[in-house]
């Protein structure tokens, strides 16, 4: 492949952090001004390189600028005739949409420059002398008359053009890539690559620039500015340095492809108390936290640091030298602190943690253990939101319904099990992973979650990634507890005994 062909083939303040954090969240768009986009993919030229990308690159870019709210026009191998006639109608309807109008254009093909002039290329080009290419390009600075036209507030045009010379040949014509242009006011230019260089070559569908910047397109909160400055991040690294994207701004308003979420009074205070308490890295706190309000968005962020700060206490318990007991009053190693407040800490019950708290009443725990006791003495266990198990929960049936039955001598992926309780014993390992889970498949794991939900929506279950799963079960017994086990403890035995026959 020569290298001046272009085929393109890759891919003050808790408030204010909070603002951050929450554009992970896409809103629907504040305001209701039209937004209006024309989106040009040029690729399949008749006279000159053909290039793999631009179509796909402008289905992307469309579905993207959809998705935040404009109104798309999509063409894509464009004529000269279907070309002019589109920038036409895209800048007619920009002015009778009013000032508050954004318009948006974006082209993907071949480009060339002559005299400091851009000019897009139609795919049906043909070119045999530099003096006639305003004759059968189309100039750029047409849609930039088009849009300035209609006096809105805002345009943007995007040009990811390849940016070699296909006419390098012609003499007269042997400038490389994009001159930079002038935007006019209100504007805001972004090319794929600086001026007078190329975009370099890729390994996917997409080129570089439009894969980096349709991905960006929806995050909320994120001005164009910095938004094109990421992209350009994003492609200098994807390209090894070889590929600078390039943009120049004349806005005189800010704009966000998406805007950021507005937050009410009481979100904010919410935001604000979680990241005190967080900050804080105190259990106690993070418990009250979650006492004083169970349902907020930060509950599961809350009980996760609360099960690691437990977890670090237990653990600095362990690792920290033992006093030697008083000999008037010896404890059970097995009954040691740490062990007492593990156990209250698995069961959830009140009687857990009273034992705790009479064997350790000025213990490392013990301000965490009354707390918890409070909770569930005034609260009732079923109400418990940091509590590890539901005390309400009724006690599992795996162990009526499973005793007295082993686990089978030989197990089929599409054969009934034959042992345990009718649910499993008729059902095979294809028809029960399709199936609802029988009890939770994570301890503790509220029934709105799992309940009445197949067991597809939580694992990508299928006969080849079962078996590799199924694999720890042959070499680790342990693993068929049967509260860790969606379906229960005997169907892991099942699966471990499939696996180790060889997942027939």
């Amino acid at each position: 492949m020569s290298n001046n062909l272009c085929i393109r083939r890759s891919p003050v303040v808790l408030v204010a952090a909070f603002l951050l954090l929450m554009t992970m969240l896409v809103p629907l768009r504040a305001n209701a001004e039209a937004r209006l986009a024309l989106v040009i993919g040029n690729g399949a030229y008749s006279n000159v390189t053909a290039l793999d990308n631009p179509v796909n690159d402008a289905a992307l870019m469309a579905q993207s600028l959809r998705q935040v709210g404009f109104d798309v026009t999509l063409i894509t191998e464009a004529t000269q005739d279907q070309l002019i006639r589109a920038i036409s109608d895209f800048g007619r309807k920009l002015r009778e949409a009013g000032d508050d109008a954004t318009g948006l254009f974006y082209y993907a093909g071949h480009g060339v420059q002559s005299f400091g002039s851009n000019y897009l290329l139609p795919v049906d080009i043909e070119l045999r002398d530099a003096a006639d290419l305003s004759l059968v390009g189309v100039p750029a600075n047409a849609v930039l008359r088009q849009m300035f036209s209609a006096r809105n507030q805002t345009n943007i045009v995007i040009l990811d053009a390849c940016r070699n010379n296909p006419f390098a040949t012609i003499p007269d014509l042997s400038d490389n890539g994009l001159a930079e242009m002038k935007a006019p006011t209100g504007t805001f230019l972004a090319y794929s690559t600086a001026p007078g260089e190329i975009a370099v070559d890729g390994g996917g569908s997409n080129s570089p620039f439009t894969e980096a910047l349709a991905r960006r397109l929806s995050t909320p909160g994120v001005p164009i500015e910095v938004l094109f400055k990421d992209v350009r991040v994003e492609v200098l690294e994807a390209t090894d340095g070889n590929q600078t994207p390039w943009d120049t701004s004349s806005l005189t308003v800010d704009f966000q492809f998406v805007p950021a979420v507005v937050l009410s009074a009481e979100e904010i205070q919410t935001r604000q108390l979680w990241d005190s308490v967080r900050l804080s890295r105190d259990p106690v706190q993070v418990l009250l936290f979650l006492r004083a309000s169970p349902a907020n968005p930060y509950t599961h962020e809350a009980r996760a640091l609360l099960q690691e700060l437990m977890s670090q206490e237990l653990q600095v318990e362990e690792s920290a030298p033992q006093a030697e007991a008083p000999k008037a009053e010896p404890v059970d190693p097995v009954q040691s602190e740490r062990d007492l407040i593990e156990q209250a800490r698995q069961s959830g019950t009140a009687e857990a943690y009273r034992k705790y708290l009479d064997a350790f009443p000025e213990g490392a725990f013990a301000e965490l253990a009354r707390l918890e006791l409070q909770t569930i003495v005034e609260s009732g266990p079923g109400t418990d939101p940091v509590a590890e198990a539901p005390v309400a929960a009724a006690p599992e049936p795996q162990a009526s319904e499973e005793a007295g039955s082993g686990p089978p001598e030989t197990v089929a992926f599409n054969a009934p099990l034959g042992v345990g309780d009718p649910e499993i014993a008729t059902r095979s390992i294809a028809e029960l992973i399709t199936g609802f889970p029988r009890f939770p498949p994570i301890e503790g794991l509220p029934e709105a979650v799992w309940k009445d939900k197949t067991c597809a929506s939580c694992h990508q279950w299928e006969q080849s990634n079962l078996c590799e799963q199924a694999q720890n079960y042959v070499a680790d017994k342990t693993r068929t507890v049967p509260q860790q086990h969606p379906l229960g403890g005997l169907f892991k035995e099942a699966l471990g005994i499939w696996a180790r026959d060889g997942c027939n």
